[in-house]
């Protein structure tokens, strides 16, 4: 499998399929096929996408994620397969009956991979992480302290290099790229949890009852920090904050690449495998912790900029 990711949001596109193969039809273009067990995920953000019923059943079946895309080109909606494991009903009762202490325990961990993957990031577009390495130690179990928000106030204007720079989704900056890649992630992640049997929406830490993928995003927090550095590095490089073609390219080729963790170097999708079927073991019984591989690409970026002038407005919020 080489779980690509297909967008189609440059213009009208029709999908069908034939012999197990994704036909993608477009305009005064050369018709194209896709194996349906190559795709990890289809995002349809073009409005004029046209699709059967027959292309969601065959990458359901593929395992494969379909996600939907509003007017802003902004994931709305995803399709998962309905059937992800042959015990996954027995999976299901593990994951509701997994104690309160042991939720805790598993998010201080999530939490603490997360903070080090923004120091991570820092240190790869700056030269240096800002502490956030050292304030991962810190955090307790459940992150009662709430240093996961904390390390937020103080990565977001280090990141962009902009004192004034906010985290806020509907605002019309790079923002919007950010959302893009979150939401290519979170159905990355779901695709996983569905293909290791797990259900995405028993939560270890969100539990809003509107959220149907509370899982996914407990589980994609140590990964965001691989899509702020796409965007980042594409902003300190270019200065173009707009969601077009060529932005979201930078944000799935931030995806699609290898990483490295513990001396191997693999794919996110195989990461993220490797994640979930830790969480099955811990669900049942068999481990007590998860191990959360903590990427890195395989080829770190040299350092853009220093963070100097906006450093000491950053400790100032975080504090």
């Amino acid at each position: 499998m080489t779980d690509r990711i297909l967008d189609f949001s440059n213009g009208p596109v029709k999908l069908s399929v034939r012999l197990e193969q994704l036909v993608i039809e477009r305009p005064d273009l050369e018709t194209v096929t896709v194996p349906l067990g190559d795709i990890a995920a289809v995002c349809a953000a073009h409005p004029h996408v046209r699709y059967s019923q027959a292309v969601l059943a065959g990458l359901a079946a593929a395992g494969a994620v379909f996600v939907v895309c509003d007017r802003r080109q902004m994931p709305t909606a995803m399709l998962l397969p309905l059937e992800g494991h042959c015990v996954q009903a027995e999976r299901f009762r593990q994951q509701t009956a997994l104690a309160l202490p042991t939720r805790k325990r598993l998010w201080r961990q999530l939490v603490q991979a997360k903070i080090r993957a923004q120091g991570r990031t820092l240190q790869a577009l700056h030269g240096e992480d800002a502490g956030l390495r050292q304030m991962a130690e810190r955090v307790k179990l459940g992150d009662p302290d709430n240093l996961e928000a904390q390390a937020s106030q103080r990565y977001w204007p280090l990141l962009f290099d902009d004192p004034g720079f906010r985290r806020k989704r509907d605002a019309d900056d790079q923002n919007r790229s950010l959302n893009y890649g979150y939401g290519v992630l979170r159905a990355l992640v779901a695709r996983a949890l569905v293909a290791a049997g797990l259900h995405p929406t028993f939560g270890l830490h969100h539990s809003n009852r509107y959220n149907a993928f509370a899982l996914a995003d407990d589980l994609m927090e140590p990964y965001r920090p691989l899509v702020d550095q796409a965007v980042a590095s594409s902003v300190l490089e270019w200065g173009s904050k707009n969601l077009d073609q060529a932005g979201k390219a930078d944000v799935l080729d931030g995806l699609l690449g290898r990483f490295s963790f513990q001396n191997e170097s693999r794919t996110l999708f195989d990461w993220l495998s490797r994640l979930t079927s830790c969480l099955v073991a811990v669900c049942s019984g068999d481990r007590r912790d998860l191990i959360v591989p903590e990427l890195q690409p395989a080829q770190e970026a040299p350092p853009k900029k220093s963070l100097g002038r906006v450093r000491d407005s950053a400790k100032e919020k975080a504090g």
